[in-house]
C-alpha cells in the first residue's frame, strides 16, 4: 500500500440512528482511520458539504441505509494519501480529488476509504471548496440541462429553483438558449431570482399559480419539466405541460410521495421519469464521465458556481445542520474536518 504520513486516528461525526441528525444521534468520535483495499483509496478529507441528500440519509430515506453506527456524507474533497494497489497509485496517488461516498463511513470525518471510480482528479484552478460541492449539484444540473439539450426542448420548467441546484439550472440554461420557468416558494426568493437575471419566475403559493404556469408552458413551448419537490407539485407540473410533456423527478424535498393524475397518462400522453446521479453516472463508460467532469470543472467559478455561506467544524455539526435545514437557499454549509471547535 503505498501512503504519504497519515494519522493512527480520526476524528469523524458518527450516525446512531435515522432520526435527522439530531444532538441524540450523532456524535463526534475518534476511531481507527480505515486502511484501502485493492480498488479502493484513502482520502484526507479538506471539505465536506451539507445536501438535501445527506438530510434523507441523515432520516433513514435515501436510497442507500447503511448499518449504524456509520459516518454520514456523500461527497467531499481531499487529497489521496494512500491506495490498495499499484495501478490506483500509479494514476491517482498524491492527487487532490473530488469524492463520492463508498458502501461504508461517508465523508463527514478527516479520512474516508473509498474505490478509486468514486473519486475525480480537480484540475489546479478549482479550489478545495469548490471541489468538495462538485459532484452533487454541478453534476446534476450539467446531466440535466444535458437531457434537455439532447431532447430538443426550448424551455424547461424547475421546481425548488432557488436552491442550488436550481440557480446553476438558470445559468446552464442561458447558456445553452433553454427557457427555464422557475418555481419557488416565497416572494423573496422569486425576488433572489429576478435580481439575477432569471426570467420566468413562480410563486407556488399565489392563487393563480396553476393557471400561470400553464400559460407560461404554452408560450414557451415547455414540455420538459424538473421536479425536486415531489408530493402534489408532480402533478401540478404534469397537467401544466403540454401534450407529451415529461416530468423529470430528481427529489422530494416534501418529504412525500408524487401525487399523479391518471388522466395525464391517458388523455396527453404525459409521462414521468427519475434521475439519481449515481445511477446516470453507472450508465456512461468512464471517458464520457471524466469528459462531463473536466466541463464542469470549467465552470465551477461561473455557471456552476456554489455561494458558500458558513465553514464550521466537525463540533459544530448539530447547529450547521439545524441552520441548513432552516434556510436551504441561503448557501451551502461547508464541515473542514481539520478546523478546530470556536
Amino acid at each position: 500500500m503505498a501512503n504519504l504520513t497519515i494519522s493512527s486516528t480520526m476524528r469523524a461525526l458518527e450516525l446512531t440512528a435515522y432520526d435527522g441528525g439530531g444532538p441524540e444521534s450523532l456524535h463526534v468520535v475518534e476511531k481507527p482511520v480505515p486502511r484501502p483495499g485493492k480498488g479502493e483509496v484513502l482520502v484526507r478529507i479538506a471539505a465536506s458539504p451539507i445536501n438535501p441528500s445527506d438530510l434523507s440519509f441523515l432520516r433513514g430515506m435515501y436510497n442507500v441505509k447503511k448499518d449504524l453506527p456509520v459516518v454520514p456524507g456523500l461527497e467531499a474533497s481531499g487529497t489521496v494519501v494512500a491506495t490498495g494497489d499499484d495501478l490506483a497509485s500509479r494514476f491517482i496517488m498524491g492527487r487532490r480529488v473530488a469524492c463520492a461516498a463508498g458502501d461504508g463511513d461517508g465523508t463527514w470525518a478527516e479520512y474516508i476509504v473509498t474505490p478509486v471510480t468514486q473519486c475525480i482528479p480537480l484540475r489546479k484552478h478549482v479550489s478545495d471548496e469548490q471541489g468538495a460541492t462538485m459532484l452533487v449539484n454541478p453534476l446534476s444540473a450539467w446531466a440535466l440541462i444535458g437531457i434537455a439539450r439532447r431532447g430538443g426542448h426550448k424551455a424547461l420548467v424547475q421546481t425548488a429553483a432557488a436552491g442550488a441546484l436550481g440557480r446553476m439550472m438558470i445559468r446552464l440554461g442561458r447558456r445553452f438558449n433553454i427557457e427555464t420557468i422557475n418555481i419557488v416558494r416565497r416572494d423573496e426568493q422569486v425576488a433572489l431570482l429576478k435580481s439575477s437575471g432569471a426570467t420566468h419566475v413562480l410563486n407556488s403559493n399565489d392563487p393563480h399559480f396553476d393557471s400561470d404556469l400553464q400559460t407560461l408552458c404554452r408560450e414557451l413551448s415547455a414540455t420538459l419539466a424538473c421536479d425536486a419537490v415531489a408530493g402534489d407539485m408532480t402533478g401540478r407540473v404534469l397537467r401544466a405541460l403540454p401534450r407529451n410533456g415529461r416530468v423529470i423527478v430528481y427529489g422530494a424535498l416534501s418529504l412525500e410521495a408524487s401525487q399523479l393524475d391518471a388522466g395525464q397518462f391517458i388523455f396527453k400522453n404525459n409521462s414521468v421519469g427519475g434521475f439519481w446521479l449515481p445511477m446516470w453516472l453507472k450508465e456512461k463508460n468512464i471517458l464520457s464521465v471524466l469528459i462531463a467532469a473536466y466541463q464542469v470543472q470549467s465552470l465551477l467559478a461561473s455557471d456552476l458556481k456554489t455561494e458558500v455561506r458558513a465553514r464550521l467544524s466537525l463540533d459544530d455539526a448539530v447547529a450547521g445542520l439545524a441552520q441548513y435545514t432552516e434556510r436551504m437557499t441561503d448557501g451551502k454549509i461547508l464541515f473542514i474536518p481539520s478546523k478546530s471547535a470556536h
